[in-house]
């Protein structure tokens, strides 16, 4: 990251510097000369500019005449003004990054839009800024370079269903390039894909056609099951007409047990049944006295 001189003063020199301007000006006053004052001016001046102040997040780099000779840590630090600079201030908290991919094939040449965001944070100030201009920028196009390149490997069901294995993939690309420059990825979490309307309708005209499909494949075997439930129940039948004859009246029975039912039987029936005698019987039991 290339170093810019700060002009900034900090909070803490402005008090300094009014602090030595004002001591100054008393001496001047006392002394009758305008000599204190105006060394207390200059030194006012000096004091806003060598006095910087780090927050407990960042960290910057000083540079004398050019040449790193260390870092600014969090707290109150001196500089030469004009002599020393200092880079930009480097925030060292996770920081998140939104990537986007617009009409990137996948591996089956489907367009899809991605968006994802990177979850990194810097843990070598001094990298960050000495090996990379701009690590904020080369982060960005790196996870964007990536992030196309994964979606070109993988397929439109993958994409969809292989959310959290697709961002571990990216996240280990992504760490494996940063590294040199002491920036490591945490995560990256894959947000949205997004497909084109027309292939999003064909799709769900398609999966309807799967249901349904397997709906009809899910009856033809039931019937399947029935009608073999049936075969096995005929042949049973066929071997012992007593059972038939058992089965006949209980079906009888649960059509006339509810009360007010009527039940129409052929007389056909009845005589190859044998149930003349049973239905009479049971008529007489139900007449009153």
């Amino acid at each position: 990251m290339a170093s810019t001189l700060k002009l900034e003063v900090s909070n803490v020199g402005v008090v300094f510097g009014v602090l030595a301007a004002a001591a100054g000006a008393g001496v001047t006053l006392a002394l009758n000369h305008p000599a204190p004052a105006i060394a207390g001016v200059l030194v006012g001046i000096y004091l806003m500019f060598a006095i910087k102040v780090v927050h407990q997040w960042e960290k910057v780099a000083v540079l004398r005449f050019g040449r790193y000779i260390g870092l600014g840590n969090p707290g109150v630090f001196a500089i030469i003004p004009v002599v020393d600079t200092l880079s930009v201030y480097v925030d060292q908290r996770v920081r998140v990054s939104k990537v986007t991919a617009e009409s990137t094939l996948t591996r089956d040449t489907v367009p899809v839009n991605v968006d994802a965001i990177v979850f990194w944070i810097v843990w070598n100030a001094e990298k960050s800024i000495l090996e990379v201009e701009s690590f904020l920028d080369a982060i960005t196009m790196s996870a964007q370079t990536a992030l196309r390149e994964t979606i070109g490997r993988h397929e439109l069901a993958q994409m969809i269903t292989e959310r959290e294995t697709l961002g571990h993939e990216l996240q280990r690309i992504l760490d494996e390039k940063t590294n040199p420059w002491g920036i490591t990825v945490q995560s990256v979490e894959i947000r949205d894909v997004r497909i084109p309307q027309a292939l999003e309708d064909a799709m769900s005209r398609q999966a309807q056609a799967e249901r349904e499909r397997q709906a009809r494949i899910i009856l033809g075997q039931a019937e399947t099951e029935i009608a073999s439930k049936f075969e096995q129940a005929a042949n049973v039948y066929r071997e012992n007409p007593v059972a038939m004859h058992l089965r006949a009246m209980n079906m009888l029975y649960e059509a006339i047990k509810e009360r007010g039912s009527m039940v129409i039987v052929p007389s056909s029936v009845v005589e190859t049944m044998g149930l003349g005698g049973m239905l009479g019987t049971a008529s007489l039991g139900g007449a009153k006295p």
